[in-house]
């Protein structure tokens, strides 16, 4: 890469096509916001200084952006005025001359990859040249800027959509809006642009003919992919890539030793880790840093964000954040996982429960309809079916904690705050309020009570006149 490297990033735009009260940049896509992805290959080029020009709702995309890249240097661009003038205000927020090479990125274009951004400098640098287009041919190149060449090949100008002749609108080379540039070349031709133009403003593609005229060398890198380059300025747009961001990321992950039963049904954010031999059943979504261990099986139908699951576990129809699976356990059908869930090695959660800030031990069950709220469950314990942990007061939240191989009898209450100890047991419909020791059987209900000929005896009512009301 060159050794003096400066790349400024445009996200100054207000993306009104968007409809949205969120900023264009900061849409999602495949986990990360759109300049999000821009900045992830941005960095891969290993820059001396990343400038990001920001405008429109930039008390929303200056904190996202430093969140990212805590070392990038903001410029504020008051007025929408043009590429040109935002990289004007870009050059101006930097304290020395710039020297070397810099390149100029939009923050709206999700597929860029960070070696393709390499190569594109590369390439530039080793050419000598003032500047250097990244350019694409595409079947429909409606919208862009022409790649207007003359007989000998050379890039003598690019043509805005506007100010294209008919002739002009015909050419299939576009330019994608990264452009590459001698520094010094580049801070004297900044000077010279006007905005004599349909739209009235500065446009950084100007420095082409401006080079021109000066006799210096221009020149157009076509990129293979050129999706790389498409940018998004509506919400169909957005899923289009979304859609193509998720094709390329399922297709990596097969080829990387994944088995993806069904890739037009599983969804993988960017920044999911899966290991060798991961199966995805389909109907599955994978978002967030979620990370799925070795030999595990996921789905169908379940949503993991942020989830940790480990090697040889089994996740069926769950929905899961913030929660951590050991190895070799099991899970669901039809169970929530709420933050804080942490199931051990050969543990279970069953159908229909729903756990939260839990942590249960290698080897416990929860198999059948019921809720776990801030608890502690020890090793080898069962839970019999349909108990609720009743953590809330009606004003704070209480823990209960349960022992090892302990067995709860079937349609429990737990009133937190209680402890129950180990090898203990409750019986079936027990509310337990208080403690119970060690190895103690813990009851609530009453002795149970048979009526004898009870059918009949309502029978027998029923059969009965109605009472008189006189």
């Amino acid at each position: 890469m060159p050794k003096n490297l400066t790349v400024v990033v445009l996200a100054a735009g207000g993306g009104t096509r968007m409809k949205s009260k969120t900023m264009k940049v900061l849409h999602e896509v495949g986990g990360r916001s759109m300049i999000g992805h821009v900045l992830n290959a941005v960095r891969a080029m290993e820059p001396e200084r990343v400038i990001a020009v920001v405008g429109t709702q930039r008390e929303q995309v200056g904190p996202h952006i430093q969140q990212l890249v805590p070392e990038a240097i903001l410029a504020v661009q008051e007025t929408q005025d043009g590429t040109g003038h935002a990289v004007r205000v870009a050059i101006e927020a930097v304290s020395e001359r710039l020297e070397g090479t810099v390149v100029v990125v939009t923050g709206d274009t999700p597929l860029l990859r960070g070696d393709s951004l390499r190569a594109f400098a590369e390439e530039h640098e080793a050419a000598e040249r003032a500047v250097s287009i990244l350019s694409g041919i595409v079947p429909n190149p409606f919208g862009y800027g022409r790649i207007v060449r003359n007989k000998e090949g050379d890039v003598e100008a690019i043509v805005e959509e506007k100010d294209a002749t008919p002739l002009q609108r015909d050419i299939g080379e576009i330019n994608s809006g990264i452009l590459a540039f001698d520094a010094e070349f580049l801070i004297e031709a900044l000077t010279k642009i006007g905005n004599n133009n349909a739209n009235g403003e500065f446009y950084l593609t100007d420095t082409v003919g401006i080079a021109r005229d000066a006799g210096l060398t221009v020149g157009a890198y076509a990129i293979d992919d050129v999706s790389q380059t498409e940018g998004a300025n509506d919400r169909a747009q957005l899923a289009a890539l979304g859609r193509e961001l998720n094709r390329r990321i399922v297709t990596q992950w097969m080829k990387d030793g994944v088995t993806v039963m069904d890739p037009e049904t599983t969804w993988i954010d960017a920044d999911v880790v899966l290991n060798r031999d991961v199966t995805i059943l389909p109907g599955t979504q994978l978002l967030g840093a979620t990370v799925i261990g070795e030999d595990a099986v996921v789905g169908p139908d379940t949503t993991l964000k942020d989830c940790e699951i480990g090697q040889g576990a089994r996740v069926v129809r769950t929905h899961g954040e913030l929660a951590v699976i050991g190895d070799e356990a099991n899970v669901g059908p039809f169970s929530y996982l709420r933050p804080g869930t942490n199931l051990g090695a050969r543990g279970k959660i069953g159908a229909f429960v729903e756990t939260k800030n839990a942590q249960i031990g290698d080897g416990s069950k929860v198999p059948h309809l019921t809720y776990v709220g801030d608890a502690e469950i020890g090793e080898g314990t069962n839970i019999g079916a349909g108990t609720i942990f009743a953590n809330y007061d009606g004003t704070n939240k209480h823990r209960t904690k349960i022992g090892d191989r302990t067995k709860t009898g079937a349609n429990n209450t737990f009133v937190a705050p209680i402890e129950i100890g180990d090898d203990a047991s409750t019986g079936g419909g027990t509310t337990v309020r208080r403690d119970v020791p060690d190895g103690a059987l813990a009851v609530s209900a009453g002795p149970q009570r048979n009526l004898e000929r009870w059918k009949e005896r309502r029978a027998a009512v029923r059969d009965e006149p109605p009472a008189s009301e006189d």
